[in-house]
């Protein structure tokens, strides 16, 4: 199973997820976030697989979601629309996101990742 971890080195949810990965053997690319983030199309798949709402792919409580004014835009503006943005800023999208091609986590929560990467 080949593993994207998408993460920002100063997030402490990130650090403790990579921990977590790195304490159960687990191999993954790491890549930063902000200096390299998904692409529309790439955060479009990672979206679809999820089984998530597209707003909770948002970094809600980010300085840059609350600079753009983003909590009443999220709520009139169409997926295309959401898209775009998370695809304009790194900082927008909620971190880590973990994705074998397939499945998709978001954020870090330790029982998730069992359920999800330890098959």
């Amino acid at each position: 199973m080949s593993l994207t971890f998408y993460w920002y080195p100063k997030c402490g949810t990130c650090r403790n997820a990579k921990k977590w990965l790195d304490a159960h053997d687990l191999s993954y690319e790491a890549i930063h976030i902000v200096d390299n983030p998904p692409s529309r199309e790439e955060l479009e798949k990672l979206y679809r697989n999820s089984g998530l709402e597209l707003k909770k792919l948002f970094n809600t409580s980010g300085q840059k979601y609350r600079e753009l004014g983003l909590k009443d835009k999220i709520k009139t503006a169409d997926e295309a629309e959401l898209l775009d943005l998370l695809a304009s800023d790194g900082m927008l999208i909620k971190r880590p996101v973990l994705t074998d091609g397939e499945h998709v986590t978001v954020g870090f929560k330790e029982e998730e990742y069992e359920k999800m990467w330890l098959k």
